[in-house]
């Protein structure tokens, strides 16, 4: 089922939507602060977010630039014009705003995931001078073709589909597994050696940063 994470500092509205959601049959996880929901995502990407406004750290309007590529419904008492047309036009897939019915929040998330199950997923991903297309197994640099191996290929493919959020090492493993079951842990670090040593050969410029703690990210 798809996995839902809820970013809300209310304790009592994250229970409320917790049971709700686990009652349809979703995976459910919980960040009480913006921060708290870039740890989260550093582990494992959901399919869906619900994101509250004013948290603690950082807010909702913060956080929702970092949240690509994955539906966010804003659930939020802000009920202003004004604030839901810029937070739809800066990324949010929906708005709806708080006292909300439970049916209708879950009505909502029905039609988001439904649209999220057919999105084109793009031949190339481009970050930067950096392209990747994945069918050639090929990254290209400042008009330079590199040829990588699958793994190599699995791992820069999903650190650069989330250029602003370091990924972590378990969530890395377990997102790539499918496709390239011969990366451990121990492995992990030598692929990434790799990968940038490759794409450093050509201009000189590291694309990759380890975060301490955490796992690796994009390097803006």
């Amino acid at each position: 089922m798809p996995h839902i994470l809820i970013i809300d500092d209310d304790i009592h509205i994250n229970a409320l939507l917790e049971e709700a959601l686990t009652a349809e049959g979703y995976t459910v996880s919980k960040a009480f602060s913006g921060t708290e929901a870039l740890l989260v995502l550093s582990n494992r990407r959901p399919d869906l977010i619900l994101l509250d406004l004013m948290l603690p750290g950082l807010s909702g309007e913060e956080l929702l630039p970092k949240l690509r590529d994955i539906p966010v419904i804003v659930v939020s008492a802000k009920a202003d014009t004004a604030d839901k047309v810029d937070l739809l036009i800066g990324g949010a897939a929906d708005y709806i705003t708080k006292p909300f019915d439970i049916r209708e929040l879950l009505a909502r998330i029905t039609v988001q995931l439904r649209k999220s199950v057919g999105n084109y997923e793009p031949s190339v991903l481009t970050f930067r001078d950096l392209s990747l297309k994945c069918d050639t197994l090929t990254a290209t640099v400042s008009g330079a073709e590199i040829h990588l191996t699958r793994t190599e290929c699995a791992i820069l493919k999903l650190l650069m589909q989330n250029p602003n959020v370091p990924v972590g090492r378990s969530a890395i493993l377990d997102r790539i597994s499918e496709d390239t079951p011969d990366c451990t842990e121990r492995s992990l670090k030598q692929h990434i050696g790799n990968i940038r040593k490759k794409l450093q050969t050509v201009n000189g410029t590291d694309y990759i940063e380890a975060v301490y703690g955490i796992g690796y990210k994009m390097k803006c």
